[in-house]
């Protein structure tokens, strides 16, 4: 097995690629040090590792963020035999089906009562998620009221120096141009 990494524009973060679906078709996931893990073995081992302060599980790849003082050369060989050990033995991603189903169905912009916000939910999941998780991280549509669309940044995106820029250059001008409506766009953090 061979698994790739590549720099992500946060440079606290990396993007490790096992070559194998990771959350496939199920929307990603996001852990931080202080959560519990219990759902997620794989994250759970990643998080035995001193330093790491986020673990975001995408459909393909896995991006793991450190604390600002570590050094990429002491962790990143780390990562990649926890991942590799991890996937060899095939180690489960997710162990609550149940729950995991369940995320998946917590918000569908397709039943939205809001023509605005299934147009603006469908942008976010042609056009800018796509281009977000290449990046290793992920955006999340949290509401859109009075004109502002709210936004919760994950993976590599959160806490990136360039997540400013990224959503107010990229993302609230695309809405705006689509969806006259959009005013503004606002990042809410945990």
């Amino acid at each position: 097995m061979f698994i790739q990494t590549e720099e992500t524009p946060n440079p606290n973060s990396l993007k490790f690629l096992p070559g194998q679906p990771v959350m496939g078709e199920h929307h990603p996931l996001s852990f931080a040090e202080t959560d519990a893990c219990q759902e997620s073995p794989l994250a759970r081992k990643l998080f035995d590792i001193q330093g790491i302060t986020n673990v975001f599980l995408g459909s393909d790849f896995i991006t793991v963020t450190k604390q600002p003082d570590q050094d990429w050369y002491v962790l990143k060989p780390r990562i990649l035999g926890t991942l590799m050990d991890a996937f060899v033995n095939g180690l489960p991603i997710f162990i609550d089906s149940v729950s995991l189903k369940q995320r998946d169905q917590e918000f569908n912009p397709n039943e939205a009562a809001d023509p605005l916000v299934r147009q603006i939910c469908e942008l976010l999941d042609t056009r800018i998620r796509p281009a977000v998780a290449q990046d290793g991280g992920d955006i999340i549509f949290q509401g859109f009221e009075n004109g502002i669309v709210y936004l919760k940044m994950r993976g590599a995106c959160s806490g990136c120096p360039s997540s400013s820029a990224t959503l107010k250059s990229g993302i609230e001008n695309m809405l705006k141009y689509y969806v006259p409506e959009v005013l503004e766009v606002q990042q809410v953090d945990d």
